[in-house]
Formats: C-alpha cells, structure tokens, sequence
C-alpha cells in the first residue's frame, strides 16, 4: 500500500465509531481459514475460487494532481480505492474532519505533536512510520522534484502537499492548510 493510501486509510478509519459488538476470536479465525476437502485440499467453487478466502485486495489509492498519474488499473489519480477489514476505506474523505481528528490524536499520544507544520508529526499522530526512508518514499508518491537528501525543504513540501491531497480528496480543514 502505498504511504499516501495509509494515511488517507488511517483518516478514514477514525471517522467511523468502533462496531460496538465484536465476533469472537474463534469465529473470526474459521472465518479468515479455507475450507478444507475431504483430501485436505482447499474446496473451490465453480469459478475456481477457494471457498472460505478472503477476497483479493484492491490497488491502493495512488495520490497526486495532474501530470497524468494513475493507479494500476487506470483510474484517475485521486480516485479512493475500496477495501478494508473494518470498511472504514469506504467512507468518502468529504466526511472526515481531519483537523479535529488530528488534533484528538496528537492529543492522546502523550507527545507534544505539532501536525499543523510538521510532516513527522503528522505522519507520528496517525501512527505511521515517519523515518526519513518513509518520508522519501511519501515524497516519490507525490513526486517531489526536489533534492531529498534536503530533509528540512522535502518536509516542508511533503507538509503543504499531503495537506492540498487531502482537501483535494475532500477532507475537512481549515484555510491555512489547504493551500
């Protein structure tokens, strides 16, 4: 999954309440397990599919304005992609107040985060890695230009941009970061 998707996934999933009730362990671990055949093997179905497995995952969401950027199967950059085990990926960005979740989170993190300015602590709020090989990475996906052995000017970039990605993605925040 790409950086960008995580963070977009992350957002997401705190913008939905917990499911109140939960399956217990064990039938949450027959569920994720094939079923087996009387030889031991996976049962398939007609269209060859294993019965009982989890279905494929989708592409990660690949982040970007303009200059033709597309995901692996042709969709327009931006575009969210569907899929997690909680299905907080499906709720679209425009019902995510990101400044009031990040600002919860960096709150209940103990550590004096400031992701208004910091990309680090952005990334440390929604409990990404934010090492300098991550951050490299993120800048790639959103393809920076610059000199990234810069850390201090990729940062500042990686900030602004993530920010604009999200507000373009429709999340919810004040004027000062959207632009």
């Amino acid at each position: 999954m790409s950086i960008f998707g995580e963070i977009l996934n992350r957002l997401r999933g705190k913008a939905r309440p917990e499911p109140s009730t939960q399956a217990s362990p064990q039938a949450s671990t027959q569920a994720q397990q094939p079923q087996t055949g009387t030889a031991g093997q996976p049962q398939t179905g007609a269209a060859g599919q294993t019965q009982g497995a989890a279905p494929p995952a989708t592409a990660p969401v690949t982040a970007g304005t303009g200059g033709g950027n597309t995901t692996a199967g042709g969709a327009a950059a931006g575009s969210t992609a569907a899929g997690t085990a909680t299905g907080a990926a499906s709720a679209p960005l425009s019902e995510v107040d990101v400044e009031k979740i990040l600002d919860d989170l960096a709150q209940q993190s103990g550590q004096k985060l400031n992701w208004r300015t910091s990309i680090v602590d952005t990334m440390k709020a929604l409990g990404i890695d934010s090492s300098l090989e991550h951050r490299k990475e993120l800048a790639r996906e959103l393809q920076y230009r610059g000199d990234m052995n810069d850390s201090a000017a990729m940062n500042v970039w990686l900030h602004k941009r993530v920010m604009k990605e999200l507000a373009a993605n429709g999340g919810k925040l004040p004027p000062e970061l959207r632009d």
